[in-house]
């Protein structure tokens, strides 16, 4: 496959603000520029209060800045209503927690259909097909019928990522998503990503772990609300 050079995130000059209880702004990120390039692997690193999660609400539409411009793919999402803003979101960035998020009462099969069922962009006909295909996928081809309780913490993150893909995302955002699991669970997990990637996904994954972070191909340090560096990292050999 020929990488695809095109910019997938372009950040310029954004800073987003928030009013203090006692009416002073903080600011919460401060003018950060940076673009990611198609099919990357990046890990956002920095402490609490950096503005790893701003920045994640920033490129997911969650949030809006306050000054510069987000654009995503070909879209700036700042001309976007909340209508339009969801419905992008939808089709353009798979979302996974650190807490799962998975809606307790459905099966496994239907949380993967349902956020198909949301933004209809997969025939009817076609879901729960796909769905399946997801679950083998993310190696849970028999659990379709359970219910999210029931499965270990690991299996409930490989179903939080089978949705966050159900809708063919070109960006998949993961915030802290092995925050919740043992060394061994996270390996796994850290390798389904990089199978991920490999079929051309772009990833952003927001992690505080040093070697999470040197697992992708760029680390961007976050501090105070600024970009203090942006490194490169040299491939490593598949072990």
């Amino acid at each position: 496959m020929i990488p695809d050079t095109n910019p997938i995130i372009e950040l310029t000059g954004v800073t987003k603000s928030f009013a203090r209880p006692d009416g002073t702004p903080f600011i919460a990120l401060n003018g950060v520029s940076l673009q990611v390039i198609a099919g990357q692997r990046v890990a956002i690193v920095g402490k609490s209060g950096s503005g790893k999660s701003t920045l994640l609400n920033l490129l997911t539409g969650i949030d809006q800045a306050t000054h510069g411009t987000v654009k995503v793919g070909k879209q700036v999402l700042g001309q976007l209503s909340e209508n339009e803003l969801a419905r992008w979101r939808g089709r353009t960035v798979g979302i996974v927690f650190q807490f799962f998020q998975l809606m307790p009462t459905l099966t496994v099969l239907e949380n993967i259909v349902f956020a198909m069922d949301l933004v209809q962009n997969v025939p009817t006909n076609e879901r729960i097909a796909k769905a399946q295909r997801l679950l083998e996928q993310v190696g849970l081809t028999d659990q379709g019928g359970k219910l999210p309780q029931t499965l270990s913490g690991g299996q409930q993150q490989r179903v939080a990522i089978a949705r966050a893909l159900a809708n063919d995302p070109p960006l998949l955002v993961a915030d802290e998503p092995t925050g919740n699991l043992d060394s061994q669970t996270t390996e796994s997990i850290l390798a389904l990503f990089e199978t991920i990637s490999r079929q051309g996904v772009t990833l952003l994954i927001v992690t505080h772990d040093e070697d999470i972070a040197r697992r992708a191909d760029r680390v961007i340090r976050l501090r105070d609300g600024q970009l203090m560096s942006d490194e490169t990292l040299t491939p490593q050999p598949n072990h």
